[in-house]
């Protein structure tokens, strides 16, 4: 029995010393993707601002209208369908 020990406690030190390789690869190669993730999160602070700040995005989308309305009317049409898209892609995946 206690050569089966031994043999587990081998064993058991094999792959931790397997795993912390692959941790530092795993961090060594995240490290080359922190300009993707810290643009993300630069895109997730903008949104938060927008929807902390609604009177400027509807001040925004007012003076779109006055200044160009046809141009406005064509971004409202497009957000319309990617809205929808994106809706019919949710229930859909949500099914699944």
């Amino acid at each position: 029995m206690n050569e089966k020990r031994l043999e587990l406690a081998a064993r058991r030190g094999a792959l931790g010393a397997r795993i912390a390789a692959q941790r530092q690869k795993l961090a060594r190669e995240a490290d080359a993707l922190s300009g993707v993730f810290s643009a993300g999160d630069a895109v997730l602070r903008g949104v938060d601002w927008l929807k902390q700040h609604p009177l400027a995005v509807g001040a925004a989308v007012a003076g779109a209208v006055v200044v160009r309305p046809r141009r406005a009317l064509r971004w409202a049409q497009r957000g319309f369908f990617v809205w929808r898209g994106w809706r019919a892609m949710r229930n859909t995946l949500s099914r699944l």
